[in-house]
């Protein structure tokens, strides 16, 4: 059995073969949660967002040219889905960033180093939640959901040095904050 590439089966897509957006959904379904959940720490609406980017994907089949990765082109989509569900939630002045996973945890009583990594990793991810916007979607996308420098850039239309320069800003950034919430002794 012949494995397709993501932009082999994009094109056949493309080309009006819709059984193969399947294929697509079970390489890509899961890394996108991922991405929408650390955003919104909500994971019914990390499948609706997921689901919308599939939509689009859909919807848009006619703008793939497959000359760049299928990987890149989804995110750019999944970066625009995620946009129009911000614009959107600020309208209706919804908030979205109850985190009832944490509310949770930090009722748990874990033994030893396991509640101290869990409490670590909490305020990680406190810290990452005080980075603005671009700066928690840079490093989500390079450390989190290991996209190449190269795909990142050209998803930013910026240069892979001009890439490598902000996620490494952001990291700093993000150290920065998150040792100011240590020292402060901030309860995730």
């Amino acid at each position: 059995m012949e494995i397709l590439t993501d932009n082999a089966l994009m094109l056949q897509v493309k080309s009006g073969d819709l059984d193969k957006l399947s294929l697509l959904f079970k390489r890509y379904g899961r890394s996108l949660y991922g991405f929408y959940f650390r955003f919104t720490k909500n994971a019914e609406l990390s499948e609706d967002l997921v689901q919308d980017v599939f939509e689009r994907v859909l919807r848009y089949r006619h703008t793939f040219r497959g000359d760049g990765k299928f990987v890149t082109w989804l995110y750019h989509l999944a970066r625009n889905v995620l946009a129009d569900h911000i614009k959107k939630t600020k309208r209706a002045g919804i908030r979205t960033d109850i985190d009832e996973k944490q509310e949770v945890l930090a009722d748990l009583t874990v033994p030893g180093e396991a509640k101290q990594k869990e409490e670590y990793l909490l305020l990680m991810e406190s810290a990452l939640d005080r980075l603005s916007h671009d700066k928690k979607e840079l490093l989500l996308l390079s450390k989190l959901q290991g996209m190449k420098y190269k795909d990142i850039a050209e998803l930013h239309n910026c240069t892979e040095a001009n890439v490598k320069v902000r996620v490494f800003r952001a990291i700093n950034d993000l150290r920065e904050v998150f040792l100011k919430l240590q020292a402060k002794g901030i309860n995730v």
